[in-house]
């Protein structure tokens, strides 16, 4: 939506926006337009929602609003050459990630789940192969501590529709040097789905807590606790965890319970509502400071406590 609005802005003549079709969402799983839909018709732009972007049908559309360039930013389908060659001067890409790292679906993720201190945008010549096209401009980023998907990805939006209108600008006067990618250098950025996003206890702390905010707030990192799955968010990694000897199973002599060994992963070793939940991983342990349990709203981890969502002794799975 950011470039969209920058094109507007500029006063690039915008002949036609294609978008994906409605979907249902939110508990009443209502039809909703995506917010690209929502300003194209505020706008009164010509508007193709099509639930895939091939077809003669949509090759005829495209080709009637006769345009010059096509600009693609996270529209999740492949497009066959005949879409990406049909505009007088191609078609360009505006990819969150500097390529050639992290092509694929879900660059921002995976910077974010790999620990990755830096990340961009490329805005890039569009060919059949994924996110392989020549790169017409780049622009470099840091990932801030213990920033989440979901507020890098607003950054990098804005700063997304400012690199496409400093590339524009630079292809209208020849000015662009559009450069090959080193294929050797590609790594790939896969789709996140349910699955991916599922908490794996059995890691180091660090990596727990990465893959955490990796997955906000969309699909969410989630563990199941009591049979229920819980989404988690807003981590930090705790080097030293609390005692554990109180959870230990008491000696036999009905003395006072041995030393306990390492908790086990997963480990639910302190709920306080003043600070959170404290769940055991590898070489620490994490403490989660936010959570929402199935059929409910995201919460501070302190309304969840209160609430008798979680206790000290309890297993995530």
């Amino acid at each position: 939506m950011p470039s969209l609005l920058a094109l507007d802005g500029e006063g690039f003549e915008i002949v036609g926006v294609v978008t994906r079709p409605d979907r249902p969402a939110g508990r009443g799983r209502r039809l909703t337009p995506s917010a690209v839909k929502q300003v194209a018709l505020e706008q009164g732009l010509e508007l193709l929602t099509p639930d895939r972007p091939r077809g003669d049908d949509f090759l005829e559309a495209i080709r009637s609003l006769e345009p010059d360039l096509s600009v693609v930013v996270a529209y999740g389908h492949i497009l066959r050459r005949e879409i990406l060659d049909l505009p007088r001067a191609g078609s360009i890409n505006v990819h969150a990630s500097l390529l050639p790292a992290l092509r694929g679906a879900a660059p921002i993720n995976w910077a974010i789940a790999r620990g990755h201190t830096e990340t961009g945008v490329t805005i890039m010549r569009m060919v059949e192969a994924m996110d392989a096209g020549p790169i017409i401009h780049q622009v470099r980023e840091p990932i801030f501590p213990d920033e989440t998907a979901s507020e890098l990805s607003t950054r990098l939006s804005e700063l997304g529709a400012e690199a496409l209108i400093e590339s524009l600008a630079l292809l209208a006067t020849g000015a662009a040097e559009e450069v090959a990618q080193d294929d050797e250098l590609a790594t790939y950025a896969p789709k996140i789905d349910r699955e991916t996003a599922r908490i794996d206890w059995n890691r180091p702390a660090d990596e727990v807590a990465l893959m955490i905010r990796a997955m906000d707030a969309s699909p969410g990192a989630w563990s199941t606790l009591g049979g229920a799955p819980i989404k988690l968010f807003r981590p930090q990694v705790v080097p030293e965890l609390p005692d554990v000897s109180s959870l230990a199973t008491p000696a036999s002599n009905g003395g006072p319970p041995p030393p306990g060994p390492d908790p086990e992963p997963g480990s639910v070793l302190e709920a306080e509502p003043s600070r959170g939940v404290v769940v055991a991983a590898v070489a620490g342990g994490i403490l989660i400071t936010e959570a929402q349990p199935p059929g409910s709203r995201r919460m501070a981890a302190s309304d969840w406590i209160n609430g008798r969502g979680v206790e000290v002794g309890q297993r995530f799975e």
